[in-house]
């Protein structure tokens, strides 16, 4: 990371981003910009070799779909609680 500290790319998404969360938005008090993880994502990513880098982007991706699913089914229900009331 650019704050020096090192990740174990053991192909574990969520230990990455709770270094960044531990790196950038801690270490910062809250007061990090959307430039200040693009940046620190974007160092990450170039370290990696090819295939850690598709590892990651299909956790990524899945990780993605799931966070995505679930709030369109969490609209589905709140529209439903509405259509019920």
């Amino acid at each position: 990371m650019l704050t020096g500290q090192e990740i174990e790319l053991d192909g574990d998404l969520m230990a990455i981003i709770e270094s960044l969360y531990q790196e950038v938005v801690l270490k910062k008090e809250l007061k990090h910009t959307y430039k200040d993880m693009k940046q620190e994502i974007e160092n990450i990513v170039a370290q990696m070799p090819e295939e850690d880098r598709n590892t990651y982007l299909v956790e990524s991706l899945f990780l993605n779909s799931v966070i995505y699913e679930n709030q369109m089914i969490d609209a589905f229900i709140k529209r439903l609680k509405k259509k019920v009331k």
